[in-house]
This record gives structure tokens, sequence and C-alpha cells, in this order.
């Protein structure tokens, strides 16, 4: 093969790969030239290159949200770097995946063997991002809300660009008549996303939640000085007022400290009474 070949060779396996030329040129003269064997050794060598990455940890990245006929999916995409979350190829990669979470209807194991429009499985393309752009990936966790039960709704935090952002709240309310009280679905989206509630009410929040809280109140005002039988007293009150501010009927409604969600739910009814059916929300690497 001339040089020119080569160089010819190399150019087009980096238009297809993304990878370096070193890795390309090495590639082509392990396989004598040939671009689908070459591709082969890379992704190999890819698989490699991204598993040494996993032990790394991706808190950054990017949530992104569809919506379709009433019905509405989200998923969250992971990056090492918020300068990654940035890159085109990241982006498009997850504005496709996006797309293909609505249709499994947030199934993640269904979602990584999906065909991308390349015709490469999303884990496969996966592995490919990563040794592309040199930094662990992961497809963290996906949701989908269907509209058989209520009227879907969600709102976008700090947006990139549209339905793509870093915090991303969705709420599912039954009784909403369009024309009449949507504009209370989005509002409550809203305020999902800046109160982060855990719980719709007190018996959506975990037992053990409550009682490691209570744990830790109580051995607060124990290490305060105050008597056994006090701290046995205020520790309710201080429980109490953790179920509230973390259920999202009884939060202070951002939009009127004199209100709470409840209140706001009751006021906007109209044929019947508003309910919140379910509601997710989404903050790029929470938890990790």
């Amino acid at each position: 093969m001339s040089n020119k070949d080569l160089l010819d060779n190399i150019k087009k396996l980096r238009e297809l790969t993304g990878v370096g030329f070193k890795d390309c040129k090495l590639a082509l003269d392990e396989t004598n030239g040939d671009l689908e064997k070459s591709i082969e050794f890379l992704r190999k060598k890819g698989i490699a290159k991204a598993s040494k990455k996993m032990s790394r940890i991706a808190s950054e990245g990017l949530v992104l949200v569809k919506q379709e006929k009433g019905e509405v999916s989200i998923i969250e995409i992971n990056s090492e770097t918020d300068f990654v979350a940035k890159n085109k190829d990241f982006i498009s990669f997850c504005k496709e995946l996006s797309d293909l979470n609505f249709r499994v209807k947030g199934n993640l194991e269904e979602l990584n063997n999906t065909k991308m429009k390349n015709g490469t499985l999303v884990k496969e393309a996966l592995v490919n991002l990563i040794a592309k752009i040199g930094e662990k990936i992961t497809i963290r966790r996906a949701n989908y809300f269907d509209n058989s039960r209520g009227s879907n709704f969600y709102y976008v935090h700090s947006a990139l660009e549209k339905n793509i952002g870093k915090i991303i709240s969705i709420v599912q309310i039954d009784g909403i008549i369009k024309g009449k009280n949507d504009d209370i679905g989005s509002k409550i989206s809203m305020h999902i996303a800046a109160s982060n509630p855990l719980a719709i009410d007190s018996s959506g929040i975990k037992k053990d939640v409550v009682d490691k809280e209570l744990e830790i109140i109580k051995a607060e005002i124990l290490n305060s000085g105050k008597p056994k039988e006090m701290a046995e007293k205020i520790s309710q009150g201080k429980i109490s007022k953790f179920v509230n501010d973390n259920t999202l009927l009884n939060q202070i409604w951002i939009m009127d400290p004199k209100k709470k969600v409840l209140d706001v739910l009751k006021e906007n009814k109209v044929d019947k009474e508003l309910k919140v059916i379910d509601f997710i929300r989404y903050k790029v690497g929470e938890g990790v």
C-alpha cells in the first residue's frame, strides 16, 4: 500500500470511528489495510479502553425529556465532565437515545439492545462514544409516564436547549380539564424541580428514611444537653416538620408562601378534585 493510500485509509477510518491518527494507523497495519476489520479492531480496543474508564465517576451529563400524544419519557445520561456534556457528539447521542427511550417506554435493558439509526446497538454505540471521547459515559436511569391515569406535565431547569437540561421534573395529575386548569400542571412540575419532594404524601416516604432522620434528630437534641423526655417530645415535632417539608402536598407553594400545594390543587378544581398520581425529578449526578 502506497503512503497516499495509507493516508487516505487513515482519513476514512478516522471519519468512520472518530479515533486518533496513531490508533487508526496501528489498526490498518494489523489488518493489512482492511477497513472493516480495522473498525472491528478499534471497537475491540475501544471496549478495553472503556472498561478501564468504568472505575471513574460520571456525575455530569444531561437529562432529556420527550412528550408525544400526552405520554412522556425521561432519561439521564452521565459523563465525567461538563465539558463533554456540551460536546456535539455527546448531545447528538443523547437526543437519539431520548427518542428511543420513548419508544421502549423507559426500559433500559430494552434500550441498550435497540438499534440506532446507523444500525449499531445502543450498548455498542456507547462503547464507541467512550472510546472516541475518552471519558466514562453511562446511561444511568430512565422512566416513562403513559396518560391512562392522568395528564402529564414537565419542566426543564437550566435548559441547554429544548427538552434538555440539568434538572427535569414530570408530574401526572388527574382531574385536569384542557383549557380550564391545565396551566397548574406546569406550575406544579416547576415547584417539584425547585423543592425536590421525596413523595406525594407521608405514606410515600420509606419508613427507614423517617427512622434514620428521627435517629439523627434525637442524637442532636441529646448532645445539646436536653433530658431524654424532652428530647423525645422535641424530636416528634421535628420529624413531623421533616415529613411536611419533604412531601409534595404539604410543601409550601413556591409561588405563594401562605399556601401549600394541597391548597393550590383545591383552588384549581373544575369538575372534580385534582389529584397528583405520580411525579419524578431527575437532577444530573444526584446520588452518584
